[in-house]
């Protein structure tokens, strides 16, 4: 049987919005809640340090939320000990060790787990010891892929910006090496026992081909999602991704 892709929404941009006047609207948990209502099978936050988008408030809150509704949350964070000190005290389901410069509009390339093995691998002793899942951000480069089975992570999420700027910029050429290469990275983490994620710049345009790799069990997706909202709404919005990530896996009945 083909297995459905899950759908993790990423509510990051609706507290940019929140932050970009100030005070409570619109709020990042009522977005989780209207997300999970939609169809998404799970909310993902990245509090960075410097706080520009999600606050260590909005993760007391969506902690609260998504445990009370036994629905996943996947804190995306730097690896840094401030991070880990939050995570080991929430406790979410999942965390991702993302790299993050503070200089950077949005996450630029995946985390160089080859030349950081020696301070990645702690972090995720840890993270594992108190019981979350975690996934690594990573390019799909099989030694990366490679040092990231290493560290003891459960889960590599793929960065698919490459692809999707190829694709939007009507570079088929680069398009079709970038997926390639996603297809050749995500069968090499299932081979070794890794469960493979993947996301970064998905949209309708780009979905379907990352969706339709096998070894692909959830896409994070957001950015597109909640820009996509202030046009649809939120729940047209994820309803239709939800849509298109299944049609890729032939479960158009299952839509």
């Amino acid at each position: 049987m083909t297995q459905r892709v899950r759908l993790g929404v990423n509510i990051d941009h609706v507290a940019t919005v929140r932050n970009a006047r100030g005070g409570a609207s619109p709020d990042p948990v009522r977005a989780a809640r209207e997300a999970l209502a939609a169809g998404a099978d799970g909310i993902t936050a990245h509090l960075r340090e410097d706080r520009r988008h999600i606050s260590d408030a909005d993760i007391d809150h969506l902690s609260a939320v998504l445990r009370e509704q036994e629905r996943p949350l996947n804190l995306e964070m730097a690896v840094t000990q401030e991070m880990l000190a939050i995570a080991l005290h929430h406790r979410p389901h999942a965390v991702c060790l993302v790299p993050e410069k503070r200089e950077e509009r949005t996450t630029e390339g995946g985390l160089d787990v080859v030349g950081g093995h020696n301070w990645i691998t702690p972090f995720v002793g840890r993270l594992n010891d108190a019981g979350a899942r975690v996934s690594l951000f990573i390019g799909a480069d099989p030694a990366q892929i490679e040092a990231a089975k290493r560290t003891g992570a459960a889960v590599v999420e793929l960065h698919t910006g490459a692809y999707c700027d190829a694709v939007r910029d009507e570079r088929p050429e680069d398009a079709a090496a970038e997926l390639a290469a996603l297809t050749a990275g995500a069968a090499h983490a299932h081979a070794l026992g890794l469960e493979v994620h993947a996301g970064h710049g998905i949209d309708y345009e780009t979905v379907a081909a990352v969706a339709a790799i096998p070894q692909i069990m959830e896409l994070n997706i957001g950015h597109f999602l909640i820009g996509e909202a202030i046009f649809v709404g939120l729940g047209p919005a994820i309803g239709r991704m939800r849509d298109l990530m299944d049609q890729a896996r032939g479960l158009e009945a299952a839509a």
